[in-house]
């Protein structure tokens, strides 16, 4: 586990979703990189429940119940501005015992899923963003396996996500900010995720089970 960057790739202009994923797996390709298989994040969406929230009028607090095909016997529960549990693979058997305190905001399962590709030091995993049925856009994912201080390595991410990401290189993510210069691992992974999920609902206009 090194240190990773997760980011949205525009669809290219007049292209579509998967035009603009075979573009740049083809990038990838040319410079060198080689299949390693797939990969797939998921992650669905929880709110508190009405009977939890007493008479106050206070907004629903949303969970992110999440899976990373990279960790298997692992399952993440992401707060809303808050903490991320790490628990084993079967908590979300436990999630359908609390549903008197979290229920589930149906219709609202957002996934990625595609190829990993190795290059050099470098993980890359290109994914197909889906809800429902329907293509929303597109995550790229960077990992710089050999180092896990977000800081030491972050120019040379940089410089790597710019030879096949172009202009469209990301910013800084946000939980770099907080783990300048401590040790990367999966759930800030797993928070970047979320951060690119939701901004990909909110770019579609689609509600959160009519919670905002």
């Amino acid at each position: 586990m090194g240190v990773t960057c997760v980011s949205q790739m525009p669809v290219t202009e007049g292209k579509s979703v998967q035009q603009t994923v075979e573009i740049l797996t083809r990038k990838l390709e040319l410079l060198g990189a080689e299949k390693q298989g797939t990969f797939g994040v998921d992650c669905e969406t929880y709110h508190t429940a009405p009977s939890t929230m007493g008479n106050q009028g206070q907004a629903a607090k949303l969970m992110y119940v999440m899976h990373n095909s990279e960790y298997p016997l692992s399952c993440f529960a992401l707060f809303e501005n808050g903490p991320c549990l790490i628990a084993d693979a079967n908590f979300d058997v436990l999630m359908v015992k609390l549903k008197g305190f979290f229920q589930n905001a149906k219709g609202n399962k957002i996934e990625s899923r595609g190829t990993r590709y190795q290059y050099c030091d470098f993980l890359v995993k290109i994914g197909t963003v889906t809800m429902g049925p329907s293509a929303r856009g597109i995550s790229v994912e960077v990992e710089y396996c050999p180092c896990v201080i977000a800081s030491d390595c972050w120019n040379l991410l940089m410089e790597f996500m710019q030879s096949f990401m172009g202009s469209h290189t990301p910013g800084i993510p946000s939980v770099f900010s907080n783990k300048h210069d401590s040790i990367y691992s999966p759930a800030d992974t797993m928070v970047q995720y979320m951060e690119l999920f939701n901004k990909i609902r909110k770019q579609q206009q689609v509600p959160v089970a009519g919670i905002r």
